[in-house]
């Protein structure tokens, strides 16, 4: 049985697996308690605060409006754990890398303190390392493609390494700082860098600052060109058609995290 279907169970639970840790969330007001408040916890807690008792805070209401916000950062967390997962299993698996330790790249730095510490990027794709000869052509000239697109001249690269992401709405400069510096070194290392987001659900003011920083950006669009979509790229450099395999699973994944949702939203 060809890649696309043989792997559908084995990338199915590497997807929905990170999601478990969403289903008996409980928030945890601030205090260190492992496992969270439960809803009689909680009503106790807010009684025994005069002010939150004297506004009505002290309510079921406002203890299912804490699990569902909390809950749904969970979500979107866990959902991005499993996307990176899955996409470097889909790497290591097209590319024929013998173990998932060659889909990582990492370098050192230093901190203020002036300790060294070590960075990883979710994925990479090592030219050198590919041994099906078709997938290799097929990296070697979307590199060659994309440096066209962006005016990159007399650069031989090796590879790409990815930032994998479920979307990214967020503004934080600290972490948009961190990854130019991520880029500014897999360039100076003769790799280019991509960001994969697995939705369309990206700020316009953030592809503007990494495109103009010569950063890949694949989204999740159903576009044809794998040099804006991250599903064109599986399909046509990766030879995996991984938008195929969520319209395949859809029913079970969408099932699957409405119960989460329902667990989340009751008291």
């Amino acid at each position: 049985m060809e890649l696309q279907y043989k792997n559908d169970k084995r990338y199915f639970d590497i997807f929905l697996t990170p999601l478990k840790e969403c289903q008996n969330y409980r928030p945890k007001f601030g205090h260190s308690t492992a496992e969270g408040y439960n809803l009689e916890q909680f009503l106790e807690l807010y009684r025994s605060d005069p002010f939150y008792k004297w506004i009505g805070l002290d309510s079921p209401y406002m203890f299912a409006a804490h699990k569902a916000a909390g809950g749904m950062t969970s979500i979107y967390r866990q959902i991005g754990i499993g996307c990176e997962r899955l996409l470097r299993a889909i790497i290591v698996d097209s590319l024929g890398y013998e173990s998932e330790g060659q889909a990582f790249w990492s370098y050192k730095t230093k901190t203020k303190a002036g300790k060294e510490k070590t960075l990883y990027l979710d994925s990479f794709i090592n030219l050198k390392e590919i041994s099906d000869k078709k997938i290799r052509t097929n990296v070697e000239n979307w590199m060659k493609e994309f440096s066209k697109q962006h005016n990159i001249k007399k650069r031989q690269f090796e590879g790409i390494v990815f930032e994998i992401r479920q979307g990214y709405k967020s503004k934080d400069s600290k972490r948009q700082n961190a990854d130019i510096d991520n880029a500014t070194v897999a360039y100076a290392n003769n790799l280019i860098p991509v960001f994969a987001i697995f939705s369309s659900q990206i700020d316009d003011d953030i592809v503007l600052r990494y495109t103009n920083n010569k950063c890949g950006i694949l989204t999740g669009n159903l576009s044809e060109s794998p040099y804006v979509s991250l599903y064109a790229f599986c399909k046509e450099i990766l030879n995996y058609n991984l938008a195929l395999f969520f319209e395949r699973n859809s029913a079970s994944i969408r099932q699957s995290i409405q119960n989460i949702l329902k667990g989340l939203l009751s008291v």
